[in-house]
């Protein structure tokens, strides 16, 4: 399911519901500090990390600071896809990435947007131009922050969810509370960050509280 450790191939990230791009400018400048702590000698007492590569970590419970990632400097940056159907040209102006106007049923009905490679010379009032999921690649994470709670019906929620498990190994989801309700058969497993492994739906170990945010990780069982 994960791809061969010291793979060069750029990782894909998808912004759902993506705002004005605060997770898309959270993943740069992740990857930003990545780069960078390549840079620095690393002490001899630092915790090894373990995990799938190209892979995005997040902040443990226990941490008051973050962990940070050491990429070596051949690891390339990620391409990031980005979607929303009310502030694709607020998310443009402030990452100068494209975005799409799709909505969660478009999503759920199979469309992506453009790859960043197809979408090189997008116009602001013309970005969401659309490639056809037979033709998309596979997506290593899809984020949603603060959106996926707001849909109210499961099975519109379970048709988004399953679509997204046939295309993505990842799912992150922030909330500002424990929903949205994911249920087993939905196409994903609810994954342990801390002990890097799987969990049930109900479990709440290996989950991030910061801020009355809540973040919670699934893996795709579907690829």
């Amino acid at each position: 399911m994960e791809r061969a450790t010291g793979s060069l191939d750029p990782t894909l990230i998808f912004d759902m519901a993506c705002g004005s791009g605060e997770a898309t400018l959270s993943v740069k400048e992740w990857w930003t500090a990545g780069h960078h702590n390549q840079l620095k000698p690393q002490k001899s007492s630092s915790k090894h990390l373990s995990g799938p590569p190209n892979t995005l970590l997040l902040q443990p419970k226990t941490s008051a600071m973050p962990i940070l990632p050491c990429l070596s400097q051949h690891t390339p940056n990620p391409q990031i896809i980005a979607a929303d159907p009310y502030t694709s040209v607020a998310y443009m102006d402030r990452t100068s990435l494209p975005c799409s106007s799709l909505s969660f049923r478009d999503i759920a009905h199979g469309t992506l947007p453009l790859l960043p490679s197809e979408s090189q010379h997008f116009e602001p009032n013309t970005a969401d131009t659309l490639s056809e999921s037979s033709n998309a690649p596979l997506i290593d994470m899809v984020i949603c922050s603060f959106a996926l709670h707001l849909i109210d019906s499961p099975s519109e929620l379970f048709a988004l969810l399953w679509e997204l498990s046939t295309k993505s190994r990842w799912l992150v989801i922030l909330a500002p509370h424990k929903k949205p309700e994911i249920k087993d058969g939905w196409g994903w497993t609810k994954w342990n960050v801390d002990a890097w492994e799987e969990c049930r739906m109900s479990d709440h170990s290996g989950e991030y509280l910061k801020d009355r945010v809540h973040c919670r990780i699934y893996r795709s069982l579907n690829i």
